[in-house]
């Protein structure tokens, strides 16, 4: 699915007739995002076809415990206006809890991916692929931390306690999306969040941090991809930056 999801991609970014409109949430879709989620979605139907498939552009179909989550283009204002840094999610949820998690970004020539007891690993084939684990940082004054922008922190209201983190750590670098999360989940950054996100953006990134020895939460610390927000630090670092941020304790995964 992935292979396929990179060959329309790759063809339609920066084509010069890609059609790009505004949704009703004011975000843009392009209609690369539609045309990447009907493949997806037809290859599930085949493959899976008891299996529900939950997706950004169309929405929910199917019932029953197992679903696929499937953000055909993370990052698409990054696509749109040219900027290689965006991918294509896809995870396997059995109830709530996601068991599989992809992320393909052609355009940097990168992959990640994790099934719940197997590890998280990247690389461009099964055949070469190298291991992913968090770093073993221990003090925010230490930590790199990475995020998408500001003006989502100041509309949750939560801008204060963004600004203090920033200033507690090392490094910040705004990588945003979902290359943030899975850089903490190779280890080169340290801390990751976003105030505001949706199922889609974080089901595949969940269990692949989780699998990397990772801790994602919420903003509240629940360990959730449906909480509406996203916190993923190496673990060691997760108190503190809750603590920062205004959120809550950290609830780990049982």
């Amino acid at each position: 699915m992935a292979d396929a999801a990179d060959d329309v991609a790759t063809r339609r970014f920066r084509a010069l007739d890609l059609r790009v409109e505004t949704k009703p949430d004011l975000t843009p879709v392009s209609d690369a995002d539609r045309m990447v989620e009907e493949i997806l979605r037809n290859t599930l139907k085949r493959a899976r076809p008891r299996d529900a498939v939950h997706g950004e552009e169309y929405g929910r179909t199917g019932y029953g415990p197992r679903c696929w989550v499937i953000d055909p283009i993370d990052a698409t204002k990054n696509y749109v206006r040219g900027v290689p840094v965006w991918a294509t999610l896809i995870a396997l949820m059995e109830g709530d809890d996601p068991v599989v998690g992809l992320v393909s970004a052609p355009a940097l020539n990168r992959r990640w991916w994790a099934a719940r007891g197997g590890g998280a690993w990247t690389g461009r084939s099964l055949a070469k692929a190298t291991r992913c684990r968090v770093s073993g940082v221990t003090d925010l004054h230490d930590a790199s931390f990475s995020f998408s922008s500001l003006t989502g922190w100041e509309e949750q209201r939560r801008l204060e306690g963004f600004l203090d983190l920033t200033r507690s750590v090392w490094r910040t670098r705004a990588f945003g999306d979902f290359w943030s999360h899975v850089m903490v989940a190779e280890g080169v950054m340290d801390v990751s969040a976003e105030p505001e996100v949706s199922l889609w953006d974080v089901a595949a990134l969940q269990v692949i941090v989780e699998e990397a020895g990772g801790v994602f939460t919420d903003l509240a610390g629940v360990p959730t991809a449906d909480g509406g927000s996203v916190v993923c630090t190496n673990g060691l670092l997760h108190a503190a930056v809750l603590d920062k941020l205004g959120g809550g304790p950290v609830m780990r995964r049982v």
